[in-house]
């Protein structure tokens, strides 16, 4: 019975590992209709080479059991109510995508000695926008550098910027992730939002941008960025 819920553990992680990094196809059919020797001929030419054994192991038991982090940092915490553990579990129901409860421990944290800890407040920005409140995006966007130190916060305060109207200044702010060879998430959706500005040429040489920049990588880079590539191809082909 152990071994079973192994090998099904095992063909989890290899599937979530190949779905997440864009692997090709056939791996799915390998491990999935030979769940062992697959799963274990997927570790060794995609895995192993890339990760060292400690990150695989927290990843597994991470799909079996995705709130045993939480718990054990909510253990850590009640031992020691110290900044740092709390950030800790902040980041933890972050990532779980849990955002109330990382803002509830991300304020907590930055009570007394630490309200003006700007990575922490860096991080309340992402939260805050994943839950619509755009007026504490704004408000902590203000009290940091985030043309300084924190760049990747300004396509959630630009996004911000525009859900209270101020257009012209969600522009400058979305123009500064608009760099080439990066953030192409964000600068797809750049391109949507000049698209809602009625601004289709601009959003056109963004979209050939990161198409033209896409197709110049290596084969594998390519492979990597597919979904985007596609994404902006569609897109374009719609303007």
């Amino acid at each position: 019975m152990i071994i079973y819920y192994l090998t099904i553990a095992l063909q989890v992680f290899c599937i979530y590992h190949a779905y997440k990094n864009g692997s090709n196809y056939y791996w799915y059919f390998i491990i999935f209709f030979i769940p062992v020797l697959g799963s274990i001929i997927y570790l060794i030419t995609n895995v192993i080479n890339k990760k060292d054994v400690t990150n695989i192991t927290e990843e597994i038991t991470t799909i079996i059991n995705p709130t045993k982090k939480i718990k054990d940092l909510e253990k850590e915490l009640e031992f020691s109510n110290t900044f740092q553990n709390k950030i800790n579990l902040a980041d933890a129901y972050l990532t779980h995508k849990d955002y109330e409860k990382a803002i509830f421990y991300y304020e907590n944290a930055l009570e007394a000695n630490f309200k003006d800890e700007p990575y922490t407040l860096n991080k309340l920005i992402k939260c805050y926008f994943k839950i619509a409140d755009y007026d504490k995006v704004i408000a902590i966007s203000h009290k940091i550098d985030l043309d300084k130190d924190f760049k990747e916060s300004l396509y959630f305060y630009g996004l911000a910027l525009e859900k209270k109207g101020n257009l012209d200044e969600a522009e400058n702010q979305l123009k500064k992730v608009d760099v080439r060879y990066s953030n192409y998430t964000e600068r797809l959706e750049f391109s949507n939002f000049l698209v809602r500005r009625n601004k289709n040429k601009e959003a056109k040489e963004v979209l050939t941008e990161i198409i033209s920049e896409i197709q110049s990588m290596s084969k594998a880079s390519v492979k990597n960025h597919r979904l985007t590539l596609n994404q902006a191809e569609k897109r374009l082909n719609q303007l």
